[in-house]
């Protein structure tokens, strides 16, 4: 039965393996050179560890030069007002100019209108957003390492 067919398929394939040298030992050598290939690469472009920072104090922010922004954000949560109020208000003495908006079309529609300075903050949930600027995107992310 069934040890039967597992021995003859394994001598079929002995068989095999036996007329076609070359692309058996193709078949061991290429993963081989390619593993030390990788090696090699990661010998020449070895990781860098960078040293601890320490604590210091950075000093007062230079609020003059946020003053003029217009923060625009949608969706209009109970959450995303939250964090609005919190950036608009805990940093700065005066506050910054925020205006929420219905819908993600809305958001891009006044920052074609509105000056350099309006930078848009798209929440996608209660934990990730994205930041427009005027004809860019950039996303928020945490510490990423580089290559």
């Amino acid at each position: 039965g069934v040890w039967r067919q597992t021995r003859a398929l394994l001598f079929k394939n002995c068989l095999i393996k036996c007329r076609t040298k070359k692309s058996s030992v193709q078949e061991v050598l290429f993963p081989l050179f390619f593993l030390f290939w990788l090696i090699l690469m990661s010998m020449m472009h070895p990781h860098r560890e960078y040293g601890e920072v320490a604590n210091t104090n950075l000093g007062t922010l230079d609020t003059s030069i946020l003053v003029k922004f217009v923060i625009g954000y949608t969706p209009p949560t109970r959450m995303a007002r939250e964090i609005m109020k919190k950036v608009a208000f805990d940093n700065f003495e005066d506050g910054l100019i925020t205006e929420e908006y219905l819908s993600e079309e809305e958001l891009q529609e006044a920052s074609a209108f509105k000056p350099s300075d309006f930078v848009g903050v798209v929440f996608k949930d209660d934990m990730s957003y994205q930041l427009r600027f005027p004809d860019s995107v950039a996303m928020s992310s945490i510490y990423t390492e580089s290559r």
